[in-house]
């Protein structure tokens, strides 16, 4: 008799705990917030870059493929030989190819 009695209240004890444990409420987990960083080296996508006014540092820092001594050939290239009068007229700086034009092509313009 006394062992039903004491599975009387196991029972009579885990059926509540099991109910207020479905009961209870549930704290909303934290959603992760996305952090607020705007990518500085991304190029702009809405404005083109003119060959006859581009300082080095710009071109350098828009253009794939274009490092710091291509950038000043650029620049060098320009000043000795007057301004860009298209851009295939790149492919005449040294250190510039048909696919790093190819490559850059619609992000540069000759004003």
């Amino acid at each position: 008799m006394r062992t039903g009695y004491f599975y009387s209240l196991i029972f009579a004890f885990l059926t509540s705990a099991s109910i207020a444990a479905i009961a209870a409420p549930v704290a909303p987990a934290e959603s992760p917030k996305a952090p607020l960083v705007m990518d500085t080296a991304a190029p702009s996508l809405s404005a083109k870059i003119d060959l006859n006014d581009a300082d080095a540092a710009t071109l350098q820092k828009e253009l794939a493929g274009v490092g710091e001594a291509k950038a000043k050939a650029i620049v060098a290239y320009r000043e000795t030989n007057g301004p860009f009068a298209s851009v295939d007229e790149l492919l005449e700086v040294k250190g510039i190819g048909k696919a790093i034009l190819d490559r850059n092509r619609d992000k540069l313009e000759v004003n």
